[in-house]
């Protein structure tokens, strides 16, 4: 009787995580939403973000990420963004890479600036890549340590 209940359980258990894994896949599938249009943009640095990472527009998720590659001419990566078809971007925008927080996954930020409309497949004029966090901190030690230095050595007579 005891062994029923434990395979009753078991099958509960793994009816629940076909069930997480059928919703997940579904959620995949919506994430290049359709209906949108495509704008490009080439940055220097796009640590963190993939295909599926969100394009916002005052922190609003306005669309995804639908490709990223590199251009082998230049070296920069260009993305190709999925933004919704309500959603008109203006011609002088610029588009950079965030993240939410230190831990956080980096998405594409896009500060709306101009009066036209960019159209479908236009590239964004004006882009900033991800500032590397570690290199940055890095920096800042450096700046501090040198500057101890400095202060010690003109205290000393």
């Amino acid at each position: 009787m005891e062994r029923w209940g434990e395979t009753l359980l078991g099958a509960a258990v793994v009816l629940v995580a076909v069930g997480f894994f059928a919703f997940a896949a579904a959620q995949a599938g919506q994430s290049g939403a359709s209906g949108g249009y495509e704008l490009t943009g080439r940055f220097q640095r796009v640590n963190g973000v993939a295909p599926g990472s969100d394009v916002r527009v005052s922190g609003v998720k306005v669309g995804v990420v639908r490709s990223v590659t590199l251009d082998p001419n230049t070296f920069d990566a260009v993305l190709v963004l999925n933004v919704n078809q309500g959603v008109q971007v203006p011609d002088e925008s610029t588009a950079s890479i965030a993240s939410d927080g230190l831990l956080g996954g980096a998405y594409v930020s896009i500060e709306p600036a101009g009066f036209d409309a960019l159209a479908a497949g236009a590239e964004i004029p004006n882009t900033r890549g991800s500032i590397d966090l570690l290199t940055l901190f890095a920096s800042f030690a450096q700046g501090n340590q040198s500057s101890d230095q400095s202060n010690e050595e003109s205290a000393a007579p």
